[in-house]
């Protein structure tokens, strides 16, 4: 199954501010004992997709 998605200002650069856990976290590091690190990072990230209007909702899931 081969099929292209076309997201307007796909390749639009966007700057996002994490902290050095918050980046290893989604890059897969495990911070077991503190899973608020993660939730915080992929909210940030959530956040800033969800403020560019021209991203429809549906395609970030």
């Amino acid at each position: 199954m081969n099929t292209n998605i076309k997201i307007p200002q796909g390749d639009e650069k966007v700057t996002i501010e994490l902290t050095r856990k918050e980046l290893m976290s989604l890059a897969g590091i495990r911070f077991y004992g503190n899973h608020n690190i993660e939730v915080s990072a992929r909210k940030k990230l959530h956040d800033i997709l969800e403020s560019q209007e021209s991203t429809p909702s549906q395609l970030l899931n």
